[in-house]
């Protein structure tokens, strides 16, 4: 498992710019409500695939989760139901969990925000789950199209969610500090009025075109 300062860096990076570097690869192609404003979290994933509107495997991965696990909850087809409420954060909160990751929905929202837990849901519901049903624990689960593997990293902020493959986390913090050095050059040209028609070659496509 990588330093904790490896998953800083890459949660200080951002989304966007890691899922650039990587050539566009982990995207989690959904809408996410970022519960906690201007919240930026990297953690390693700890999946879970509940069964159908159950949550009974929320309660077993607090578990089994480690501080810093970014916890990934799934169902079999997304649905708005309330797989989290405050309760089941608390438990995340003591036990250190990073983020929460929810492809279904959160209940609770004022009470969530106030305990400022990083969460990011699909939906917020007031509908609840079941605990009838065992699921599944430390499997690959598919979230808005991306694959998440037990100890890939989830790079989440207000843009979104981005994964890294637990084998590209070191290589992707190295691309994302030289994609960012280079915007950043880029900026100040911006700044001193040059314009990114130019400095990208895109002037030379559109008039080719022409």
């Amino acid at each position: 498992m990588p330093d904790a300062s490896v998953y800083a860096e890459l949660a200080r990076l951002g989304s966007a710019t890691v899922y650039e570097a990587s050539g566009r690869d982990g995207l989690v192609d959904v809408t996410l409500l970022q519960v906690v404003p201007r919240s930026r979290v990297c953690g390693p994933a700890r999946t879970v695939r509940c069964a159908q509107d159950d949550n009974l495997m929320v309660h077993a991965a607090m578990a089994a989760a480690q501080p810093g696990d970014v916890l990934v909850l799934t169902m079999p087809e997304p649905r708005p139901i309330g797989l989290v409420g405050d309760l089941l954060a608390t438990q995340a909160q003591a036990r250190g969990i990073a983020a929460l990751l929810v492809d279904a929905a959160v209940r609770d929202l004022d009470e969530l925000r106030q305990m400022g837990l990083p969460i990011w849901a699909r939906w917020t519901r007031i509908r609840g789950a079941t605990k009838d049903a065992v699921g599944e624990l430390d499997v690959p689960v598919t979230v808005g199209g991306a694959t998440i593997r037990p100890g890939d990293a989830v790079v989440l902020d207000a843009d979104g969610a981005a994964v890294v493959a637990a084998e590209r986390v070191d290589e992707l913090v190295q691309k994302g500090r030289a994609r960012e050095e280079h915007e950043a050059g880029k900026r100040a040209k911006l700044q001193d009025g040059a314009l990114s028609y130019d400095l990208d070659g895109l002037r030379q496509r559109v008039e080719a075109a022409r």
